[in-house]
């Protein structure tokens, strides 16, 4: 492991900056990471919405990955939006051998609401979480991927279980789309060991780029050397620094203060 931890993040490009490759970019320098980047989509999208969407090759993704394993290298990789199933397969293929933290974001609605993967691609999702050291789950993501219901904290528990069973990786249960006043997200380990999380809500509309900011933040710091329970600990103050210092930006889900960040004490 190098000294200033190389994280590759494989996502989508978001025009207005507050999520996927632009809000990944942001999170790695501020945790003191180098980051490279594969483009798998350009979106049209700001705080009110996604606008547009254009997949790109899934030859040209691959190219990407090729060019910054094979001269760069990394010590961790996040992978977030892909745009297509046969992108989600190649990119599974590339990583079969890699032997750094993987965190996956299974992205499949946009905080402002879009669609960003499909039936075909959720179910491509299948080989990444094969290879992934750790899946970031939101509660609509974790029940479309398990088909079991979240509704309370034992059924998101089971559901995460279930997800570490079939895949040997550990699950990361966010819960912020639950009801109530605290944010409980619960981290099961591969090994069936887990810890929980508990948090106050943030009242606040500027939550765009929040599972993104999250699972790259959680890679940097892995590629760090933190042990991943502690990376998720940190990765998750980090979050909350980052909305807590939103600039207030746009209509909508408004982005994240990435850059005000200066401090995880």
């Amino acid at each position: 492991m190098s000294a200033t931890p190389r994280v590759l993040s494989i996502a989508g490009s978001d025009s207005s900056g507050g999520a996927g490759i632009q809000a990944d970019i942001k999170t790695i320098a501020m945790l003191g990471g180098y980051a490279m980047s594969a483009i798998t989509a350009i979106t049209a999208q700001n705080t009110r919405g996604v606008q547009a969407v254009e997949p790109l090759s899934a030859e040209l993704v691959a190219a990407q990955i090729d060019s910054c394993l094979s001269d760069i290298g990394a010590d961790a990789v996040k992978i977030g939006m892909l745009g297509s199933p046969e992108i989600a397969a190649l990119v599974a293929s590339r990583l079969e051998t890699f032997r750094g933290t993987i965190v996956f974001d299974p992205v499949m609605v946009a905080t402002s609401g879009g669609i960003l993967a499909d039936e075909a691609t959720i179910d491509a999702f299948k080989p990444l979480m094969d290879i992934a050291t750790l899946v970031t789950p939101n509660l609509p993501e974790l029940e479309a991927l398990t088909g079991m219901p979240v509704g309370n904290h034992e059924a998101i528990a089971a559901a995460a279980h279930t997800l570490v069973g079939l895949h040997d990786c550990a699950v990361l249960a966010k819960g912020g789309h639950a009801e109530g006043e605290r944010v409980l997200d619960t981290l099961i380990l591969a090994d069936g060991d887990f810890v929980t999380f508990d948090d106050p809500k943030i009242d606040t509309r500027h939550t765009h780029g929040t599972g993104c900011t999250l699972s790259s933040a959680i890679a940097t710091l892995a590629a760090h050397g933190q042990p991943l329970p502690h990376a998720v600990r940190l990765a998750r103050q980090f979050v909350r620094k980052a909305i807590e210092s939103a600039p207030g930006f746009g209509d909508g889900a408004g982005p994240l203060g990435h850059h005000a960040v200066r401090s995880l004490a």
